[in-house]
């Protein structure tokens, strides 16, 4: 058989292939895996409001099975490899990244979000697990 027929049939094929997962995924939700949201702090202009918005935010995860892992709080932190890593790091966990897009636009959270940003000069970012 000719190459250019190949090519062809094994387009065909992965066309009805693609099809066919299609129409067996129809009707199904989807879920993505775990994920973790991670907040990264280079400087801390008042770690008494820092501790207060931790302190809170605890609560508003509830909802969202959400659960807080304070990792890193100062102390003495090297860097082996790259830049000086950031002064504090957080990791939240989720069950999906839809618990934790709820959890992030959730009106419990918009309410203490405010403390954190006037306090923590930093990033928060959501990394996301394997689909199951």
């Amino acid at each position: 058989m000719k190459s250019s027929y190949k090519i062809l049939i094994a387009g065909l094929a992965g066309l009805l292939a693609g099809a066919a997962c299609k129409s067996a995924l129809q009707g199904q939700q989807v879920k993505t895996g775990p994920v973790c949201v991670i907040s990264e702090s280079e400087t801390i202009t008042d770690a008494t409001a820092v501790k207060n918005y931790g302190a809170k935010v605890q609560e508003t995860l509830a909802p969202f099975n959400g659960h807080y892992h304070f990792i890193v709080a100062g102390g003495n932190v090297e860097s082996l490899d790259g830049d000086a890593p950031p002064r504090g790091i957080v990791v939240i966990s989720f069950d999906s990244s839809e618990q934790a897009h709820a959890w992030y636009s959730s009106p419990g959270y918009a309410a203490i979000k405010p403390i954190r940003l006037a306090a923590v000069r930093g990033r928060m970012f959501m990394v996301g697990g394997v689909a199951q």
